[in-house]
This record gives structure tokens, sequence and C-alpha cells, in this order.
């Protein structure tokens, strides 16, 4: 696996010296020897390089990477240019439209959005091939979850969206009188219609970052 770089390194050091992490690290290189594993291994940790910690203003939380091929590049919910937009994303784009009038783009490409401080993190970073959840309980958890402690302990504002049931068992590791917390189902077609829908999530962090002087996130997804 490439190594972690600049503010996230830092803060997460001690994770990589710790007896899970050097298990994690021996059983993920093998997978990527022996089996097709997404995201690609330099794709990794992108969620930590687009969006440095000390830039962090919204936090959303996906489960694993994409399984299928040239979907997952390191950022939950996005996928690669020229790859079909995934049902979820679909419907974050229809709320997103609903909410603030953006238009459904022709792509699922979320970088601009990490570019801005919107942190997209998979609790789970890696995956094998057409086997959703493969790569669970092999200690990404514990690592995902040490980089949320960090963030609970920041200073500056951060909203938190947490989208379905597995983001939202985070929600008591949050605990900074700082930082804001929505939740919603999560966006995927067998749960949209339970809430998500509706829920407004985009205005709603904007306002937020406005009421503390922060600039809100252009979450406008241009087409290619």
């Amino acid at each position: 696996m490439p190594p972690l770089t600049g503010e996230w390194l830092d803060a997460l050091q001690g994770e990589f010296k710790k007896p899970y992490y050097k298990s994690l690290f021996q059983t993920v290189n093998e997978e990527y020897k022996r089996k097709m594993v997404f995201p690609p291994a330099d794709d990794i940790f992108n969620a930590f390089h687009f969006t440095p910690l000390s830039q962090v203003k919204v936090v959303i939380l996906g489960q694993d990477p994409y399984h299928n091929r040239g979907q997952a590049h390191g950022l939950c919910f996005s996928v690669k240019r020229g790859v079909d937009i995934p049902p979820s994303l679909v419907n974050i784009y229809k709320e997103l439209h609903d909410d603030l009038g953006c238009y459904m783009p022709n792509n699922g490409y979320l970088e601009k959005w990490a570019r801005q401080g919107v942190l997209m993190l998979n609790t789970v970073l890696t995956v094998r091939a057409h086997q959703a959840n493969s790569h669970r309980n092999l200690g990404w958890e514990e690592f995902t979850d040490a980089a949320i402690r960090v963030l609970n302990e920041q200073e500056q504002p951060i909203v938190y969206i947490l989208w379905g049931r597995p983001a939202q068992s985070k929600k008591k590791m949050l605990s900074n009188p700082n930082h804001y917390i929505l939740e919603a189902p999560h966006p995927s077609p067998y749960s949209a219609g339970l809430g998500f829908f509706g829920s407004r999530p985009f205005s709603q962090t904007n306002a937020f970052l406005e009421s503390k002087g922060l600039a809100p996130i252009d979450w406008q997804i241009e087409n290619i």
C-alpha cells in the first residue's frame, strides 16, 4: 500500500505501529498480489490526500469501495470519469437538485467536493472485486475510527453527514460541540424513499458553514 502523507500522516502515524495495522498491511498486500482488489493501490488514501486535515469542513462517511472494475478511486460514493453513475449517487444528485437546484451532471467524479474540504471517507478502504464487504473486519475499521477520533478533536467547525445505519453508528464518537451532525437514511434505492429524499443535507451544511464564517461548498459537479 502507498504511504499516507502530510497532515494526516502526522495525525495517524501512531496507528501504523500497532499490531492490527501490521496485520492489515500484510493481508491487503497479499490480496493485491493474488486477487483483483479495488481501488488501485495508489488510490487507497485519496480521501486523505485530497482533503488535508486542517481543511476538513464536511465529512461524508461511506462503507466500502465500489467493487466493479473501474469504479472506485478512493472517495466514497464517487466513481472515475467515464463510468456509469451508480444508483446511490444518482439519488444523491436528485436530492442535490431538489435541495439547491443543481443540474444532474453526466459523471460521478466527486473530486471537486474533496478539494473544497469534504472528506469522503469509506470506513473500509479496499474491497475484492465483485465481493461487497469482502475486506470488512481486516482492520480498516480500526484505522478509520482513529481518523474519526482525530476529526472529533479538531477546533474548526465540521459537518458530519451520516447516511444509513453503519455511518450513524459512528455518532457516538462525535462529541465536539463545535461540530454539527446531519443524519438521514442511506441514498441507496432500497432506502432513499424512507427519508433521504427531502432531507436537504446540502443546504443545511452550507447554512451551518456560513453561520461560522466559512465559505459554503459549491456542490455542483460540472459536465465533462
